[in-house]
């Protein structure tokens, strides 16, 4: 046998069993059903991977943690040129603006969302702040679409300035949605 042969392998360590102190900051800009999701999967990721997350609505993000809206989102595939029908191709652009075709395109997404097994954005919410994951309103959208606490999710923690904000994302990795 040869030295090599009795050497135990070498293990490289990258680090997974460290602790963590990663923060990553999601800004959710967009209330249409197709523009909630990606801040929602990235965050729910995040989490597993040990990160902090904290979600900051802004603008039409509202719509998201708002009580009345929450449950109402949309789809338009107006101005979409990628959209793709279920059985395959593109949906024609003319088609977009006749009425009824949001019901319809939203109907489609909701319908292929479930079908992966995606919680609605309500639930995917619950399940972001069970795991440790918090939720922040702008004060600024706020006040413009005349909300409060009151408005909102029971489980948003305050509605905050652009200046809490800064101070809340420091040292965070930060993504705009």
């Amino acid at each position: 046998m040869t030295d090599m042969q009795t050497q135990p392998g070498v293990v490289p360590d990258f680090g997974d069993d460290d602790e963590t102190d990663r923060k990553l900051v999601i800004i959710c800009s967009k209330g249409n059903l197709d523009m909630a999701y990606p801040g929602l999967v990235l965050a729910n990721s995040a989490l597993g991977e040990g990160i902090a997350v904290d979600l900051f609505f802004t603008f039409w993000g509202f719509d998201m943690i708002t009580k009345s809206r929450q449950q109402k989102l949309t789809f338009t595939p107006v101005g979409n040129t990628a959209m793709h029908l279920p059985f395959g191709g593109r949906m024609p652009q003319w088609l977009s603006p006749f009425p009824g075709m949001t019901w319809v395109a939203t109907k489609m997404m909701r319908k292929q969302i479930d079908d992966l097994g995606v919680p609605p954005v309500d639930e995917f919410l619950d399940q972001i702040v069970a795991s440790g994951g918090r939720l922040w309103a702008c004060k600024m959208s706020a006040d413009m679409q005349k909300l409060t606490m009151e408005d909102l999710r029971d489980d948003v923690e305050d509605i905050i300035t652009a200046a809490d904000f800064m101070d809340l994302s420091e040292g965070a990795q930060t993504l705009f949605i």
